[in-house]
């Protein structure tokens, strides 16, 4: 029985999946696996995790996405989090921070993989707000 849905959808060269429910029950399915790997397969590297409508994971699924995040990271692929309430009380429990990708929103996280993609010589060029004052 899945607890969780995932739904997909492409922004540039971002995949961003969207996934629901309850995190549980990960170990024996791949469900979860296959779903995250998927746009790997397809030729797709950046992949953002929004779980900010997942409200509690177990240990099988909290395993599982450090175990991809690793595999992804292995495959030269980046993988960034955006994270509910509750999930991000339990990755910073659990030192997990220190591991993934987390950011507020989704649109920080897309912004930081746009940052990644531009030449290093331009990325001086992105003034933040903060830059303009002395």
């Amino acid at each position: 029985m899945n607890y969780f849905t995932i739904k997909e959808r492409q922004v540039g060269d971002v995949t961003v999946l969207y996934i629901r429910g309850k995190l549980k029950g990960c170990g024996g399915r791949g469900i979860l696996r296959d779903s995250i790997i998927h746009p790997l397969e397809e030729g797709h590297n950046q992949i953002l995790l929004n779980l900010a409508q997942v409200s509690s994971i177990d240990s099988s699924c909290l395993g599982e996405l450090v175990s991809i995040h690793l595999h992804l990271k292995n495959k030269g692929a980046k993988m960034r989090m955006v994270l509910s309430q509750n999930l991000r009380e339990l990755v910073t429990i659990t030192n997990l921070m220190t591991v993934f990708d987390v950011y507020d929103n989704e649109v920080d996280a897309l912004d930081k993989f746009l940052y990644d993609t531009l030449d290093p010589r331009k990325q001086s060029l992105i003034y933040l707000p903060r830059d303009l004052h002395p």
